[in-house]
């Protein structure tokens, strides 16, 4: 040992552990599939036997005994779950792209977006984003039970505008239309002061309520602009999109001056903060309330990356917005980004 100097004797242990670390992630990526691909196996033999020979219920109950007879040591033969595996192979046959798809998350994770989803694209939106940001079940049945499917769908942004075109789609990703900060137990009446600093005592619920791929860099702040200082309310970093996020907090409704206020914000960042590879910065502007059409007119004439969301201190989608969402094509194009 005598031979071996600390940071290199560290640095070795570290990336040995890393190796381990990573096989042992194949290892179970290589289980899930071959287990997703067992359990679609079955529910297709199932679906066909009964197609050709008529065999009602009955051969699945008969199935279950038998297959926990021969193993016994092996869960998930009961005849619920055998039918779960027909349901599953039912549901995605004839859909090839989210076939592949459903075998890269887990059984329990498929279940539920299979029993809790039944539109084709927002199931194909939740194994995606579970697949990308390794969702836990609570997670993603969190984020299911909050509509992030079409909170994601009806958010306002200028990114189109403002951004190059291989950042457009991570970048629309990265903004919600709606969030929900029920995770505070904060009543409806309170102050700028209290959201914020609300927020980052409850840091790891407010960057997963984000979406997952933000890093917190810090609250309030300060940027020194022509000897004034300024301070922004939350400044975040998103690592798929290496840029600095910008947030801004307000309590009331949103008024065309916080995009304003928000350009200013970003054009010091991408002068004063920016490290050499890292993109222009993004705004995020979080209201209690906005006029879509305002926000609209209000981000047309913009010219830096800026998203406009709204927040909620109890979870509900206004009824009014459901009938909002975009076409099947739009739909599959913003799905597209999701890869």
């Amino acid at each position: 040992m005598n031979d071996i100097q600390a940071p290199d004797y560290g640095l070795f242990i570290r990336e040995i552990k890393e190796k381990i670390r990573s096989s042992q992630y194949e290892a179970m990526k290589t289980l899930n599939t071959a287990l997703i691909t067992l359990y679609w196996e079955i529910g297709e033999e199932i679906f066909h036997q009964q197609q050709e020979k008529g065999w009602g219920k009955s051969i699945v109950e008969v199935l279950s005994g038998e297959l926990k007879k021969e193993f016994p040591d092996v869960k998930g033969f009961s005849s619920a779950n055998l039918w779960r595996m027909r349901n599953f192979y039912l549901s995605y046959r004839d859909l090839p792209i989210l076939a592949p798809l459903v075998r890269e998350i887990s059984w329990t994770k498929n279940l539920l977006i299979m029993e809790k989803c039944k539109d084709v694209q927002e199931r194909e939106f939740y194994i995606r984003m579970t697949k990308r940001y390794g969702w836990t079940k609570d997670v993603l049945a969190n984020h299911i039970g909050n509509r992030s499917y079409e909170k994601y769908l009806l958010n306002q942004t200028n990114f189109d505008e403002t951004l190059p075109e291989p950042y457009q789609g991570q970048a629309k990703l990265a903004v919600k239309d709606e969030y929900v900060f029920d995770f505070m137990e904060m009543g409806n009446m309170h102050s700028e002061y209290e959201l914020k600093h609300g927020l980052v005592r409850h840091v790891r619920e407010f960057l997963s309520e984000m979406g997952g791929m933000f890093a917190f860099i810090g609250s309030e702040y300060h940027l020194i602009v022509g000897g004034d200082s300024f301070y922004i309310d939350l400044l975040l970093f998103h690592r798929k999109l290496r840029c600095l996020v910008a947030v801004e907090l307000k309590i009331g409704a949103f008024v065309p001056e916080y995009a304003g206020k928000m350009q200013f914000y970003l054009a010091a960042l991408d002068e004063q903060e920016r490290l050499e590879g890292e993109n222009p910065a993004i705004g995020i502007i979080i209201c209690r309330e906005k006029n879509r059409t305002v926000v609209e007119y209000a981000l047309r004439s913009a010219n830096r990356p800026i998203g406009v969301a709204t927040y909620r201190v109890l979870d509900a989608l206004p009824e009014e917005l459901r009938d909002m969402l975009p076409a099947p094509d739009e739909i599959e194009k913003r799905l597209a980004a999701l890869d």
